[in-house]
């Protein structure tokens, strides 16, 4: 029923109660008593104004304070104009009866207004006490459901089920997708759901829609669309703050959902270059040993040899690169294990660069390590490492440059490998590290833009971190910073 009809009701009730009780107590003092000023049967006005009193207590009691304040007025008025001499006249002879008359009416207006006033706390608490079993019956549905209940569509249904709503509609601001829930849905408030948004304010609709910005963190990722049926704005607000983190919940799903696709990706990628490898060693092995056997034969013309050497050198290149790419799927997939050992760092730098020789092009090479600097480290990874921070020196940086690899041990083991001719702009740096990531000079040089990463997690894997510095006067250098004195 409409409220505005249930109130004309219940008023119209209590002035058919207070109409009963002046019939009855009518018929006892004039009708039965056969005379106007008589009373019968021992009904006084006393009698009479208490049970008016009464009635309008319950009243107010069960109904409210509107009810019971004009039931007060005409229970006065009718104790005045049929019960109080002169009877039937707005008038009162005796003065006494005046101060009862008064009386009456203070009593039954405090009454009735202390009875409506209590009866309100009741309906606020219970009111109160209702809203907070529905929030929390939503908070569970949103955080204790399974995964993939998060979606925009089944945080709206749990709203509308919860409140016991006709229509509910969330807008995911990442999306740019309106869901609705609910009985009906109302396509015309998309766009609001929208402004809100973009002007973080509720909007209310005559028809009892409110339109709520949902925010996380100061900024808005959504907006709640509902009828409101009463809420209060706490209430609102909450629905508001549940739903945020039913979308934020919902975004660290999808996350963790990609990263694990990307795993099982990488860890594909893994198996079958490790399987490629590995068919790859018989054919490799053979013609190695073919290559060194030409190499070292009495009967070969000195041209021919010089080509086996060619050919012997490539091949460790080759075999050298696809052993390098399946580590390097294995570490971006996370199935690796660092094994720390201590190790003199200059021979494992004399290590590294010892086959990338041939590939120095006219590259200046500059070495700066200590002999006694030692390191607590998985020795290939490290090689690993290096191997790809001086790849990308000789790529990247131009003809005749220098490329510098040094090395300091104060708190930590920094190794920095530098070229002297390359700069980094500035709005690449804080990106050049990301896996795939390749900037624009890049374009045409070839690479798959993971090396820096691995390098990354090596690092991260060792304790330590991976940082870069580039300008005009130095050049760039990537610094690979590891901790010392690790447990082996």
């Amino acid at each position: 029923m409409n409220p505005r009809v249930r109130s004309v009701s219940r008023v119209v009730a209590s002035l058919g109660a207070v109409g009963a009780i002046t019939a009855a107590y009518f018929w006892l003092v004039h009708a039965a008593a056969g005379s106007a000023g008589g009373v019968a049967r021992g009904v006084n006005p006393t009698t009479i104004a208490l049970s008016y009193l009464v009635a309008i207590l319950l009243i107010a009691t069960g109904w409210g304070i509107v009810e019971a304040t004009a039931a007060s007025i005409i229970a006065v008025l009718c104790f005045n104009f049929f019960f109080l001499p002169p009877y039937f006249q707005w008038t009162i002879a005796d003065p006494q009866n005046w101060v009862a008359f008064l009386a009456f009416i203070v009593t039954a207006v405090v009454a009735s207004q202390l009875s409506g006033r209590a009866r309100r706390r009741e309906l606020e608490a219970a009111t109160r006490q209702r809203d907070l079993e529905r929030l929390y019956a939503l908070s569970r549905a949103l955080l204790l459901s399974e995964r993939g209940a998060s979606v925009p569509g089944v945080i709206a249904r749990h709203i509308a089920d919860a409140f016991e709503l006709e229509a509910v509609g969330l807008y995911d601001h990442r999306t740019d997708r309106v869901s609705w829930a609910g009985s009906k849905e109302v396509p015309t408030v998309d766009a609001k759901l929208r402004d809100v948004v973009r002007r973080p304010a509720s909007l209310r609709d005559p028809a009892g829609l409110v339109v709520i910005p949902i925010q996380l963190g100061g900024a808005p990722i959504g907006s709640v669309a509902l009828m409101e049926r009463g809420l209060s704005d706490t209430v609102l607000q909450s629905i508001a703050n549940l739903a945020a983190i039913g979308l934020e919940r919902a975004r660290a799903e999808e996350a963790t959902a990609r990263a694990e696709a990307a795993r099982e990706s990488s860890e594909l990628r893994a198996t079958v270059l490790d399987a490629l490898a590995h068919e790859f060693k018989t054919p490799l092995t053979s013609m190695k040993a073919a290559a060194s056997g030409l190499r070292t034969s009495a009967t070969i013309a000195d041209q021919d040899r010089e080509l086996a050497t060619i050919v012997d050198e490539d091949l460790d290149r080759f075999q050298g690169l696809v052993t390098d790419a399946v580590h390097m799927l294995r570490i971006d997939a996370g199935d690796f294990a660092v094994h720390l050992n201590r190790h003199r760092l200059s021979d494992v730098v004399d290590a590294t660069l010892s086959p990338l020789q041939q590939r120095l092009d006219g590259h200046p090479l500059v070495t700066l390590v200590p002999d006694g600097l030692t390191i607590d480290a998985d020795r290939e990874l490290l090689t690993l490492a290096l191997r790809q921070l001086i790849d990308n020196a000789l790529k990247y940086s131009p003809p005749s440059s220098t490329i510098e690899v040094c090395a300091a041990g104060n708190g930590a083991v920094d190794i920095t490998v530098r070229n002297s001719g390359s700069v980094i702009p500035e709005r690449e740096r804080r990106r050049v590290i990301e896996r795939f990531f390749r900037g624009a000079g890049a374009r045409n040089i070839p690479g798959t833009g993971m090396g820096l990463a691995i390098v990354q997690q090596i690092a991260q894997a060792h304790g330590g971190t991976l940082s870069l510095s580039s300008s005009e006067e130095t050049g760039t250098a990537f610094t690979v910073s590891l901790p010392r004195g690790r447990e082996r």
